[in-house]
């Protein structure tokens, strides 16, 4: 048994390494090469970035391309560019674009991850004969009776369990994750160790198609007809505003209300239906119960029995839950007090067992209801 848990020797364990071009993923690449497995590297190409801000660090984007590629030159592996931007552009872009319209607040990186990433590639690696698809996330994955179960991450600052909760068991089975149980202060070391040219590359911070994080622009591009005007109301329905379009709005936002008044006002509902922002005091932006839509369980029905952890937003903290499964969707009655949850989030869920915080799978989120108004 290697490394990786697969019944071969190194040298025979053929491994498909998705690079992002980014220090993590250039970082597995070179162990698993490191290691004497057969390493092949692929890089998605996923949209036109011609006209690309040069500031702030996207994922993905030329620069990225020609950094990973410069790797495999150097740590000598194979390197093919995959080019998905019609399929991105169809199930990432236009899915971010229909939730925000919606009045939703969208996450696309876990619609990236769900798609062309773990669905088109892991395709990609089983058609190429490969042992374990591997990437440069951190999460950690152990391994119990031939069933995978995926874990946060030893670095809690860097976890990314939640953008991945959509992770089928299937493709669980099969990835493999060697950051997880390392920091990511130890990565770029490994990286200076092994002089690799991405070893100080800074870290991508924006969504790779939305790179000035200026969403509403993303918006004006494709859909220019959802900015219309329409009413910002209070909690009772008297209009108190106006607004320039419902897509520059999220639950739970402060600024550029543009309203006056005695206490600070929040964004508490957004009606897509009726073109109307719904504002009023922080304390109506405690949620109560959530509904989730388009569940992805990883765990026995039994797990879901007592008050487990969830995360409903990615830099958010654990708050205790009780989850109670229907047939396509979960009401989730939230037992700490959050804020300003908003549908179109993720919604996670964790439980704590021997090997740490166990993701048991998650949904998204289609309502919230708190002692005022469900959204």
């Amino acid at each position: 048994m290697n490394s990786l848990g697969i019944n071969k020797a190194n040298k025979d364990t053929k491994v498909v390494v998705a690079m992002s071009g980014g220090v993590d993923s250039s970082v597995v690449a070179a162990l698993m090469k490191k290691e004497g497995y057969d390493v092949r590297g692929i890089t998605l190409k996923l949209y036109d970035d011609s006209k690309q801000s040069k500031e702030g660090r996207q994922c993905c984007a030329g620069q990225d391309i020609m950094d990973a590629k410069r790797v495999s030159e150097k740590i000598n592996i194979s390197h093919e560019i995959l080019y998905y931007q019609k399929k991105f552009k169809s199930e990432v872009i236009d899915s971010f674009i229909d939730s925000y319209v919606a009045g939703e607040t969208p996450i696309p990186c876990v619609q990236c991850n769900q798609t062309v990433k773990f669905r088109d590639l892991f395709k990609y690696a089983k058609d190429q004969k490969a042992d374990a698809l591997i990437t440069g996330h951190y999460v950690s994955r152990f391994q119990k009776n031939g069933l995978a179960s995926m874990y946060r991450a030893k670095d809690s600052i860097r976890d990314q369990s939640y953008f991945l909760f959509s992770t089928t068991q299937e493709q669980l089975n099969y990835l493999r994750f060697p950051l997880g149980e390392i920091d990511k202060s130890e990565t770029r070391l490994i990286a200076k160790n092994l002089n690799l040219n991405v070893a100080d590359k800074p870290d991508s911070q924006d969504i790779c198609f939305v790179p000035n994080g200026d969403y509403s622009s993303v918006i004006k591009k494709f859909r220019p007809e959802s900015f219309q005007k329409g009413k910002i109301v209070d909690l009772d329905g008297k209009q108190i505003g106006e607004h320039e379009g419902i897509i520059n709005f999220t639950i739970g936002q402060r600024k550029g209300i543009k309203i006056s008044s005695k206490n600070p006002l929040y964004v508490i509902n957004i009606d897509a239906d009726n073109n109307t922002v719904i504002v009023g005091d922080k304390t109506n932006l405690e949620i109560k119960e959530i509904q989730l839509r388009n569940l992805n369980i990883l765990a026995p029905q039994k797990e879901f029995e007592k008050i487990i952890n969830i995360k409903v937003r990615s830099t958010g903290r654990l708050l205790k839950a009780k989850i109670d499964l229907k047939t396509d969707l979960a009401i989730v009655k939230v037992l700490d007090k959050e804020t300003g949850i908003s549908p179109g989030q993720a919604c996670v869920f964790y439980n704590k067992d021997e090997f740490g915080d166990k993701v048991l799978g998650g949904g998204w989120i289609d309502r919230t209801f708190n002692n005022n108004l469900s959204t």
